[in-house]
């Protein structure tokens, strides 16, 4: 594979999950989200995906350097590229819980078990590539306000049948 191909794939891959996330969401947010009791401080909808995109593009090129410098799935990068594995499921699962399902609590609990998992990936991608883990600090820092804001949506519409 040309050497160019494999940082784009590591790219591409986070963003698939989020694209196909945005059809679930785009349905929910007239008809659902933007009746729903939110704080004021949340983001503005415009900003979710130019922002979601660069964090996911961000997350796999940090994925691509800690493959290449750990050796791949056979090297030291076995770990921390299944942590990322495991962050990235949970990141794509949120979506459906949240928009699809409208299960808020539930959303609340797997956004909390998100953060731990991008904060293991950031620690477990250090040794093997620096950059690599600082390239998720954005990332954790949105999720952080994501918890927030999830959190803040299902206290204020617990009592809310949909």
């Amino acid at each position: 594979m040309a050497e160019y191909l494999r940082p784009a794939f590591a790219i591409i891959l986070p963003n698939l999950g989020g694209i196909a996330g945005g059809f679930i969401t785009r349905k929910s947010i007239p008809n659902w989200y933007e009746h729903l009791n939110r704080p004021s401080w949340r983001p503005p909808n415009w900003a979710f995906g130019p922002v979601w995109t660069y964090l996911y593009s961000s997350m796999g090129y940090a994925s691509y350097l800690v493959w290449r410098d750990g050796g791949g799935f056979d090297g030291e990068a076995r770990l921390p590229l299944a942590v990322f594995g495991t962050q990235l499921a949970l990141n794509w699962a949120w979506t459906p819980i949240f928009f699809g399902a409208k299960k808020l609590g539930l959303a609340t609990i797997e956004v909390g078990a998100l953060w731990g998992a991008i904060l293991a990936t950031i620690i477990t991608f250090n040794p093997v590539n620096k950059t690599a883990s600082y390239l998720l600090i954005p990332y954790l820092g949105w999720v952080s306000l994501a918890s927030c804001l999830t959190f803040s949506i299902w206290k204020n519409n617990k009592d809310r049948r949909d």
